[in-house]
């Protein structure tokens, strides 16, 4: 199934995508999938990023040849970091290139959504916590992650998380084709197969340290090939089974 969060009248809904419609949900989509009335043709909504997290859970150094291209090591446990949810921004909106940095760049990542609450959950457990996935953008200041001892603020600005444009649901995470185009250019191109720590894994060492709660996300790494945007650039995100997340700097 395809989980879609938008605006309508006036505040934030989910609902369900069947063919070119939007379904509503009857209840909590974190609680029971149950499709409700017909709402609309997709087209005619304005679509929201797909979860309103309590905590974005990154993970750096995932893929061995963004680690080499990076100057470092694979890690030997899960590399993780956090990105605000004022970060998060939907399919369509706009990424702000901040005035303190010189270098920002792109990053295709596939996300995890949490689908109920998770602690110390183990690998083999650990997809049966998932409602489902989506692409992600872990949009980046490099100049200021460079400089900085720690990469809060070169991952955490306004802007710097765009997810979307839906969650999906009985995805393998396993071996998914993942691709940013920049301008309509391939700037990667990889398999989360090459995922130095799988999801799974992932969800199982972070659970150790945090609570995760329903809606929250976790963004899984992204391969070799990032580089620079500039104002002006469209930037899309694919993952195979999910769709386009698309989005223009400004």
């Amino acid at each position: 199934m395809k989980i879609v969060r938008f605006a309508w009248k006036g505040r934030a809904s989910y609902g369900l995508i069947e063919g070119d419609d939007v379904y509503g949900l009857d209840g909590d989509p974190f609680a029971a999938l149950k499709r409700g009335e017909r709402l609309a043709p997709l087209s005619e909504l304005r679509l929201l990023a797909p979860c309103a997290p309590t905590k974005i859970v990154g993970v750096g150094r995932n893929y061995a040849e963004h680690a080499a291209e990076m100057g470092g090591d694979l890690p030997s446990e899960p590399l993780i970091f956090f990105k605000p949810p004022s970060a998060l921004i939907g399919p369509g909106e706009v990424i702000e290139y901040p005035a303190l940095s010189k270098h920002v760049d792109y990053e295709a990542e596939l996300a995890a959504v949490i689908g109920r609450r998770a602690r110390n959950v183990s690998v083999k457990e650990a997809v049966d916590y998932v409602l489902g996935y989506t692409c992600a953008n872990d949009v980046t200041a490099r100049d200021l992650q460079r400089q900085d001892s720690q990469w809060t603020r070169a991952k955490g600005f306004d802007t710097f998380c765009p997810l979307g444009p839906w969650i999906v649901t009985g995805l393998n995470p396993n071996d998914l084709a993942v691709e940013s185009r920049v301008n309509g250019q391939v700037r990667q191109r990889s398999r989360t197969s090459q995922m130095h720590f799988s999801v799974a894994e992932l969800i199982a060492f972070i659970t150790r340290v945090m609570t995760l709660e329903p809606g929250d996300v976790i963004v899984t790494g992204t391969p070799a090939g990032v580089g620079p945007l500039q104002p002006g650039d469209r930037v899309e995100i694919e993952v195979q089974g999910i769709g386009v997340l698309e989005n223009s700097v400004r």
